[in-house]
This record gives structure tokens, sequence and C-alpha cells, in this order.
């Protein structure tokens, strides 16, 4: 049984908490070894794919480790910045699911697809999961999730990095098609420029069809 244990204490003057290793020891006191933490990319976004990365740490700890924050507290630079020992210290899966999908399936379905398929570009041996928020139906194997698990596992937020990174440079190729919209400032997401956009030229081939509508449904309630 997995239990929840503190955070590390934040930095003196560092507001920022780090994820730590808590869970990762935990499951291999368990005799759980290739664990793999899992994140997603792009559910909220309008436009655009959902993303996820899976990452299996090593067992020793890196030197970088400290470095590692939610992805959401770290800037565009210090992403970027992380990404490269990642990749080179960890072994790493990566997915999109498409806007298409998003729409056919539902976007908690295509999250869904696009970890599991993460989980299986990392290839067999994987012991257990850590997951943010959710649980993976398809892969048999043991499953932790944990809510704001960016925030509480360290594989959890190299993972978060590693699709926050890879799906805002897809976004920014994207936006060399389709350069009404931004997407190499907003990556998709919902911003007053990318609405006003969105009113001027109608949506492109990779908006969420579905999101629009909530979207215009929303804005008529509050009209």
């Amino acid at each position: 049984m997995i239990v929840a244990i503190p955070s590390r204490p934040r930095r003196p003057g560092d507001g920022r908490r780090h994820p730590t290793l808590a869970y990762e020891r935990e499951l291999r006191r368990a005799g759980k070894h290739r664990i793999a933490g899992i994140d997603e990319v792009g559910r909220g976004a309008l436009a655009g794919p959902v993303a996820a990365a899976a990452v299996v740490l090593p067992e020793q700890p890196l030197d970088w480790y400290d470095r590692v924050y939610d992805s959401k507290d770290m800037t565009a630079a210090a992403r970027e910045e992380m990404v490269g020992p990642i990749l080179r210290d960890t072994a790493v899966g990566f997915a999109m699911v498409s806007p298409d999908r998003v729409d056919s399936d539902g976007i908690v379905p295509a999250t869904k697809r696009a970890m599991t398929q993460a989980v299986r570009a990392l290839g067999s041996g994987i012991d257990a999961l850590l997951i943010d928020a959710l649980t993976l139906p398809g892969l048999r194997m043991r499953q932790v999730p944990l809510i704001e698990g960016d925030k509480r596992s360290l594989s959890i937020a190299c993972a978060a990095i590693v699709a926050k990174v890879t799906r805002d440079k897809v976004m920014s190729r994207l936006h060399e098609q389709y350069q009404a919209y931004s997407f190499d400032q907003n990556k998709g997401y919902g911003t007053e420029a990318h609405r006003e956009a969105l009113e001027r030229v109608g949506p492109s081939a990779i908006h969420r069809r579905t999101f629009l509508s909530k979207l215009t449904e929303e804005d008529a309630d509050t009209s």
C-alpha cells in the first residue's frame, strides 16, 4: 500500500516545492524496480494534440534532481535546460493523440490513450506506474494515481517537463502553417488573442471542434 509522504521542505527563499523520490522508493521496497512516472500536457487546449510522456529514473539519484520542479512552476528556459539531462540519463517514452481523436473519443479517453502509448514506447519490463491523477485500464501492472503528481513525484515531474517541452515545439512548428492563431505563443490554449483570431478567421484543421462548441455554449450562457 502506498501512503502519502510529505514532500521535501522548500528551500529558504524559494516558494516552490520540490517533488521527491518518496513514492518511487516505496514501490522499490515493495519489489518494483522499473517504475514509470507519467504525465500529460495539452488537455485543456483548444487546438493541437494532447501529449504524454513516461519517464523511468535510474535507481541511483542524479545530481540534477534538485533542479526539477513542477513544470508549471518553471520558466520555459528552465524546462528546456532540464530536458537534456532527462533524455540523457533516463528512459523516456512519448506519445501524442490528434485533435480529431480528442473530438471522437473525448478528452479523458484521449489522454489515457496518449499515456498508455507513452508507457508502451518504453518497451517491456515496467513494474509499476506513478500517474498524475489517472489510472490506465489497458495496462496490467501496479498503478498509483497521485493528485498533483507533478508536485509530489520526481519521475512524474520529469515526465511533465518532457511532455511540455516536446508539445510546445510541435505547436511552434504548427504556427508556421497556421500563423493567424499565434500557436508559437499560446500553444493552442484559449488566450484572448487566440479567441479573437477564432472570431476573425474561424477554426483551423487542428482545432478541437468539441472544445470550440463548448466554448460557444459558455459564451452564450454569459451573454
